[in-house]
């Protein structure tokens, strides 16, 4: 693979003689971009062939929904945007569920889409397909280059709009188009202040607060993609609240920190839960409020009925969409917390008279729930029973024991490496995880989001660690999502991108598996898995593997693969054999227990 140079970074000024491919390169320079994913094509590679030159490294990937998924981590962890380019047609069509996925996190991905050439579009030649239908679900904007004099505005534009409207755009550019000569001046970033707000919201929000007795912060991804956190805090410490990760955004508010009390949604904390349903306004920081991650949970309807909601986006079509709520804020979370941390300031609150009652209740929910978690050693439903009842009956390949996933996971997270990134693939265990992955710094926690595909965790981690080389980067996958995207184990012994992946070995697709469990009389339709040895693939492809079979080797294996990780530059696949019990469903809400009105089927109740 040709070696970027990153000396030669500058950029011409002014209008300048160019081909369109120089023009394309020269923008991405302009907008600082240093790495891109993809897989090598024809229909780029006039552009391909200057990429090493200008200081952009094309880190090829094996499946092209990877280098969509690494692109996400990329931007996730840096800030910057990821950028992902395959060959028209085919190779542009497997990027579209990664795109979804970065989607959903807001991610500034660009992602280019090289198509068939204009002389032949519409006459179904070789990898001919229409490309912008594909995306339009997906993307905040498509641009789509009209003419080779305005490659350099169409690219631009794309980057700009991918950080303004923050999500993936698209660039696409015929064939052709890349060839010629012509004139033009490369732009520069343009970036958009984003503001605190209307002065009468945050007046009104101002005020809700200053009467709250029990206010509650749940602290979104708005709240990491502005670099808030100390802005939450501050408000936080102000009015004494507990703060509530938003699903999926363990990373929003430090763990360590006294008011943290853990993230809502599936498999979320009960003493997050517990607290915000006692608020009598919510101040909603930096989250759209998703249907999926305000859902009843552990037994608990517990979003508060009759609590003021302040929710603030920095997308107005978000506010009160899913929640009923007292006032909305249009801004950016670091400018709003700002804003109403200077109305509160100086004020008497009505919360102040109780913050040390508050405190020692928080306090103890948190002791209560971390005492319940340290218990809960397995899952006790009667299917997880009979299961972990048959399971101790059996031995591993490897000859110790099945473990249970919460002992597991418990291990894993007193073993976790300071400044660590962990992502998340879609599954059962990986969202039992949930309620055991803390973080204390922003920009460290991935998961598919309410996109939720399966195959993300591994190359969104290879994205992030190649943004960040200097964090420790694990990977959590279960056997089912694993096999989705194990292949890009060769991504990252192929380029020096050392990462750590933990596959949950429970031999099932267990979040589906619930379902039947729970609606289906234990009647198992295509969720057996029956696979060899994932850390012998691991090693098959350059990789070190490690299987875990006894519960005192969980964090010692972690531990290992991390100091090979950052030590020696290795990827390492940890493989842990894990019992057949499974965690709460999904969606009690979205299933019914089945009817049948003929006769042939009445017995499949």
């Amino acid at each position: 693979m040709s070696q970027a140079n990153t000396d030669n970074r500058s950029v011409v000024s002014g209008p300048t003689k160019m081909t369109p491919s120089e023009a394309f390169v020269e923008t991405m320079v302009s907008y600082g971009v240093t790495d891109m994913f993809g897989i090598m094509g024809s229909a780029f590679m006039d552009a391909m062939d200057i990429f090493a030159p200008a200081g952009i490294r094309l880190i090829p990937v094996v499946h092209e929904q990877g280098a969509a998924h690494m692109a996400d981590g990329y931007a996730r962890v840096s800030g910057r945007h990821g950028m992902v380019i395959g060959q028209n047609g085919p190779g542009i069509s497997n990027c579209v569920t990664g795109i979804a996925a970065a989607y959903w996190a807001h991610s500034p991905v660009v992602i280019v889409t090289p198509e068939t050439g204009t002389n032949t579009q519409g006459l179904g030649g070789f990898q001919e397909c229409n490309q912008l239908p594909m995306f339009q679900e997906f993307t905040k904007y498509q641009g789509h280059v009209t003419n080779p004099n305005r490659m350099a505005e169409f690219t631009a534009r794309c980057f700009d709009r991918a950080v303004s409207e923050m999500g993936p755009t698209q660039l696409n550019i015929p064939r052709d188009y890349f060839y010629g000569e012509i004139t033009c001046e490369i732009p520069k970033p343009a970036r958009v202040d984003r503001g605190p707000g209307g002065a009468r919201s945050l007046d009104e929000a101002a005020d809700l607060l200053a009467q709250a007795k029990f206010p509650v912060i749940i602290s979104g991804g708005g709240v990491v993609m502005a670099d808030a956190v100390e802005e939450c805090k501050a408000l936080a410490e102000r009015l004494g609240a507990p703060v509530v990760n938003s699903y999926q955004h363990n990373d929003s508010f430090p763990a360590s920190h006294p008011l943290w009390c853990g993230p809502l949604g599936y498999q979320g904390s009960k003493a997050g839960m517990k607290l915000i349903s006692q608020a009598d306004v919510v101040l909603a920081l930096g989250t759209r409020l998703g249907p999926f991650g305000t859902l009843p949970q552990h037994g608990m309807d517990y979003w508060p009925k009759n609590a003021k909601i302040i929710q603030v986006d920095a997308d107005q079509k978000m506010l009160g969409l899913v929640k009923k709520i007292a006032v909305g804020i249009c801004g950016d979370a670091k400018a709003v917390a700002q804003e109403l941390a200077e109305r509160l300031n100086g004020r008497d609150l009505a919360c102040d008279a109780t913050k040390a009652e508050r405190a020692d209740k928080i306090a103890l929910e948190k002791a209560a729930w971390e005492k319940e978690l340290d218990e809960w050693t397995h899952e006790t439903d009667p299917y997880s029973l009979d299961m972990i009842a048959e399971n101790a009956k059996e031995k591993p390949f490897s000859g110790g024991e099945y473990l249970h996933p919460r002992q597991v996971l418990r291990e894993l997270e007193k073993a976790m490496p300071k400044d660590v990134m962990v992502s998340t693939d879609i599954g059962n265990i990986n969202s039992v995880a949930h309620s055991y992955l803390r973080f204390e710094r922003p920009r460290s926690f991935f998961a598919p989001m309410s996109f939720g595909n399966c195959g993300y965790a591994l190359p969104t981690i290879i994205g992030a660690k190649t943004a960040a080389p200097e964090r420790p980067a694990i990977a959590y996958a279960g056997d089912g999502a694993w096999a989705m995207s194990m292949m890009e184990i060769l991504t990252a012994v192929r380029h020096d991108i050392p990462v750590t992946a933990v596959v949950f070995h429970n031999r099932q697709w267990g979040a589906e598996k619930k379902n039947q469990v729970e609606f289906y009389n234990r009647r198992f339709v295509a969720g057996e898995l029956d696979s060899p040895s994932f850390a012998g693939i691991a090693q098959s492809m350059g990789a070190e593997g490690i299987v875990v079979d006894k519960l005192e080797d969980v964090g010692p294996a972690l531990k290992r693969a991390i100091d090979m990780q950052m030590n020696e530059g290795k990827t390492c696949v940890i493989e842990i054999m894990c019992t057949r019990e499974l965690g709460d469903p999904f969606r009690r809400d979205a299933l019914a227990k089945p009817v049948r009105l003929l006769e042939k089927y009445k017995d499949y109740i």
